[in-house]
């Protein structure tokens, strides 16, 4: 089979016999496409590797820039701190540069002048200060002063650190609730320690002058420190607790000094409340021996009764004192004028030691055939102290028997113990381990 081809001439068209090769175009066609998508085949393969490797890269530079930023973060920080040191050693250099400063005391105060006194060489001199600082200055004022002798800055009084260690930061939980028996010596102590501070107008309308202080005087036991623990907790004074033993010391002046720092502090927080232990250690009569030490006690006592009663005003500061032998107290200490009201704390009475059983036992469970009206009246001779410490050892007695209430017998047991009638074993002590 042929095909005619037509080619156009001058006259018409010439018809050319042209052979056929329709089977070879066929295979040809075919074969061109396979290449063509085999192509395509192989270049989309190389995308996707390379897409994937990509991916891969774009995953590392994400943690490498979070590692970045978490070395940034770090400079920072360390940047920050780096710059307070900075400024530390600054502010540390210009204070090295700076001319030091002296220590001097006022002496007197006129209206543009003030004469002062150096410490150290006890030199006295006249210099000015700046108003704002003028205001603020007092007889007896610390200041630093420069080169030129000019004030700089008034200076805090000094205070014996071991003065600051006795005002009591947080007051003690006990109230007058909590004191049993001694409802007279509470109302006395009240008027005479806590109603100046409170209403001191009271006093001034009817034209007397509050007491100043009180001694507390008593057995062992009977509760004179309970009582100025209620005080601390009952008053919006600042309390400050010392033993009269703490201001005995070895060397000479020292207890002077504390004491003269403690009444200081105590003017500087009025109102204020001092309580004095056991004050029969410094406040005893005055007897030479021969001895430095007793040399010592008799100027820090000395000192005391200047603070209590000098010249220089006490302000609203009201003094306590606890002592279990008032016989050998010195009478200068006892006089009006330092210890207005001198308070007996007796030994409690069989209604006082019901409530005071009362109170220590009010928490206890106790069983049925406890009764404290009865074991009050058992116990004649027994302080407040002792009667605490008898419902202690009724609860361990209950203790030591695993039970869940505390019987007479825990009591009577008790009794024996703290009166001292009877010793316990040591073997049924123990049982409680067990």
């Amino acid at each position: 089979m042929t095909d005619h081809e037509a080619h156009p001439t001058g006259n018409g068209f010439i018809y050319l016999k042209v052979p056929a090769f329709k089977g070879m175009s066929e295979s040809t066609t075919v074969s061109g496409q396979d290449s063509i998508q085999e192509g395509f085949v192989k270049r989309l393969s190389a995308l996707e590797t390379e897409n994937r490797n990509l991916a891969d890269e774009l995953e590392t530079v994400k943690v490498e820039r979070e590692e970045v930023r978490a070395k940034l973060f770090e400079s920072l920080i360390a940047n920050k701190k780096y710059m307070r040191e900075v400024e530390r050693l600054k502010k540390e250099l210009s204070l090295l540069k700076r001319m030091p400063l002296f220590l001097a005391t006022v002496v007197e105060l006129a209206d543009d002048y003030v004469l002062l006194r150096q410490h150290g060489n006890n030199q006295e001199f006249i210099t000015t200060a700046p108003p704002e600082i003028m205001e603020k200055l007092e007889p007896n004022s610390r200041v630093a002063i420069n080169n030129s002798l000019t004030i700089v800055r008034i200076l805090d009084r000094a205070v014996d650190v071991r003065a600051k260690v006795m005002e009591l930061i947080e007051a003690p939980d006990i109230s007058y609730d909590q004191v049993g028996g001694l409802e007279d010596q509470i109302q006395e102590i009240r008027e005479t320690v806590e109603l100046p501070l409170t209403k001191p107008e009271i006093f001034q309308d009817i034209g007397i002058e509050p007491p100043r202080g009180v001694l507390l005087y008593g057995l062992p036991g009977t509760g004179k420190t309970l009582l100025a623990k209620a005080v601390a907790h009952e008053s919006q004074a600042t309390f400050i607790h010392m033993s009269g033993s703490e201001l005995v010391h070895k060397f000479i002046g020292e207890g002077a000094q504390l004491v003269r720092d403690i009444f200081q502090m105590a003017r500087e927080k009025a109102p204020s409340i001092i309580f004095i232990d056991e004050i029969d250690a410094v406040g005893s009569i005055r007897t030479h021996d021969g001895t430095t030490g007793s040399a010592e006690v008799n100027r820090t006592m000395m000192q005391l009764l200047a603070e209590m009663d000098g010249f220089r005003t006490r302000g609203d500061i009201k003094i306590i004192a606890a002592t279990n032998r008032i016989d050998i107290l010195d009478p200068a200490l006892l006089r009006p004028g330092r210890f207005d009201r001198i308070i007996e704390i007796p030994m409690p009475n069989a209604e006082a030691r019901h409530k005071i059983l009362e109170i220590h036992a009010a928490k206890m469970k106790k069983a049925d055939d406890v009764d404290l009206g009865e074991i009050a009246r058992q116990v004649e001779s027994a302080s407040g102290a002792d009667l605490k410490s008898l419902v202690v050892e009724a609860g361990m007695n209950a203790l030591r028997r695993n039970a869940r209430a505390v019987t007479r017998a825990d009591f009577d047991k008790a009794i024996d113990k703290v009166m001292g009638e009877d010793e316990e074993s040591g073997e049924e002590s123990l049982r409680m381990f067990t």
